[in-house]
């Protein structure tokens, strides 16, 4: 993408900042959000992304452009049991409000999550199958905002003739943070890392420059109806996977314990990914050692003593 006026919502969070950094090298990005970090808004404008404090679920875009030519909304806000009425406005309500102020834009991309489907064990989910309350056992109102908000989409797009995707994240990851980064610092700090009894624990996670390579092609699939896609990395790793392959980059020893109090497998069928979007192409074990370097360089053992 280039030369091309996008708008990132969510750029302070952990998937969007990185991306709207890379977009913003070559085309004109605004970020909006309510910029409560400083520190991760001056990064956001010393890499040229426009930031402009905006309260999404009130609908109120003063100091934006009159029109763009893409809308990323990676926007979200979750809480706990007691927060229902608020996420559903910061998450669902935000979307349809967001759509109808750029309803002439020339695609609107809606990061939703694998979140959204009914927990299936060990079966790779595919995008006609159930949905269902995923994450209450750790984000209350996360995979019901989630879900709401892709109807919210759904019916946006053909009220407005926006052109849509709603693509289902998986674990995305990268020097950025995410779930594997939340891991290694557990392991740091020596806590134990919890698992689900139904082992092994299963996700597609997708490092944030496959994140960031894909955004274009989503872009294009965009239709109306909205187009719904998996987004999730090509390969299936699990926890207990990816927590010994940072304990080998690093000599930390992980401590696994089993609870039902965590979610369970999400792992993805990504054939109409792949027919649409194409494959992701970095692998997770380069993913998670890159991570290490960005994040904690001291803990990283060379790659001769890795191999051993």
């Amino acid at each position: 993408m280039k030369d091309a006026r996008i708008l990132v919502t969510g750029p302070t969070g952990q998937v969007a900042q990185p991306l709207a950094i890379t977009l913003a090298s070559e085309n004109e990005v605004w970020g909006v959000a309510r910029f409560r970090d400083a520190a991760a808004r001056e990064r956001l404008e010393a890499a040229g992304v426009r930031c402009v404090p905006v309260d999404l679920a009130a609908g109120e875009y003063e100091g934006l452009p009159e029109r763009v030519d893409y809308v990323l909304n990676f926007a979200v806000a979750h809480g706990g049991p007691d927060h229902f009425d608020r996420d559903l406005a910061a998450n669902a309500e935000a979307t349809g409000l967001l759509m109808q102020r750029f309803g002439d834009a020339q695609a609107f991309l809606h990061c939703s999550s694998t979140g959204v489907y009914e927990p299936a064990g060990h079966h790779r989910l595919k995008e006609t199958d159930p949905l269902g309350d995923n994450h209450r056992v750790m984000m209350a109102t996360y995979s019901i905002c989630k879900i709401a908000a892709e109807a919210v989409a759904r019916t946006s797009a053909r009220q407005l003739d926006l052109p849509t995707t709603i693509a289902r994240l998986n674990v995305p990851y990268g020097d950025n943070g995410g779930w594997p980064a939340f891991h290694l610092e557990m392991m740091l700090a020596g806590q134990p890392v919890p698992v689900h009894p139904d082992a092994p624990n299963l996700y597609n996670p997708i490092h944030d420059d496959d994140i960031a390579a894909q955004v274009p092609r989503l872009l294009e699939v965009a239709s109306v109806p909205a187009t719904i896609v998996n987004w999730a990395g090509r390969d299936q790793a699990s926890v207990e996977e990816w927590c010994a392959y940072l304990g080998a980059l690093t000599r930390l020893a992980p401590e696994l314990v089993t609870t039902d109090q965590t979610i369970s497998s999400v792992t993805t069928d990504n054939t109409r990914m792949h027919e649409l979007i194409g494959e992701t192409t970095v692998s997770w074990r380069d993913g998670l050692r890159r991570m290490v370097a960005a994040r904690h360089p001291e803990l990283l053992k060379g790659e001769e003593e890795v191999a051993r």
